[in-house]
């Protein structure tokens, strides 16, 4: 069984925001998509590791701003590389306004948002998938939706392939992080986006 197999499925890309008792935060996903469209509700799912999924089981609300190809890789590294819990990912943030249920949505490098009322929770093991109603919505522009594919090939920052030490160079799939080193350690976890050793390519 190839595990690869799994890059082949289409996927977008979401900063997922949500908030309870005074506290904003967002993440980046991959896992949304509309499952009825009368009525219209949408499900998405949530590594439980994410503080936005804590906030999302606390106040039912959430919106989901849809990432275009406009999206800057600093979008990413904002929503994707720190955690909410010990980092407010909205400080000096000027590209969000607050949509009718008070949640932020993300106002460049996305085509649209939706805002969404959670009727049902599913576990998952390490992520949580949400069943909604979607209450709001709105286009922000004409640009073509990110795809994980599309993020791969032109967002995320490609670092050169040789090692000035001739040492193996590993890169993370997901963020582009190196690491140098003839193995890598199966217990490693990227410094920047928090992924396993797993989610590294071996490059040289």
């Amino acid at each position: 069984m190839n595990p690869k197999t799994m890059y082949n499925l289409t996927y977008g890309l979401f900063v997922l925001t949500s908030a309870f008792e005074g506290k904003d935060s967002g993440c980046i996903i991959n896992t949304a998509g509309q499952v009825t469209s009368e009525p219209n509700r949408i499900s998405i799912a949530v590594n439980k590791a994410n503080f936005t999924q804590e906030l999302i089981q606390k106040s039912k609300t959430f919106n989901i701003s849809i990432l275009s190809e406009a999206a800057s890789f600093d979008l990413f590294r904002r929503f994707g590389f720190q955690s909410g819990r010990t980092v407010d990912k909205f400080a000096d943030f000027a590209d969000c306004r607050r949509s009718d249920n008070g949640l932020y949505y993300i106002t460049a490098g996305t085509n649209g948002y939706i805002s969404a009322t959670v009727e049902q929770s599913v576990d998952l093991g390490s992520h949580t998938l949400f069943l909604a109603a979607v209450t709001g919505m709105d286009l922000l522009s004409d640009i073509p939706s990110a795809t994980y594919a599309y993020y791969q090939s032109s967002i995320k920052p490609k670092p050169a392939p040789t090692s000035e030490s001739g040492q193996t160079i590993w890169r993370c799939k997901v963020c582009g992080y190196t690491y140098e080193g003839e193995q890598l350690p199966a217990d490693f976890i990227c410094p920047l986006c928090k992924h396993p050793a797993s989610d590294f390519e071996k490059v040289q």
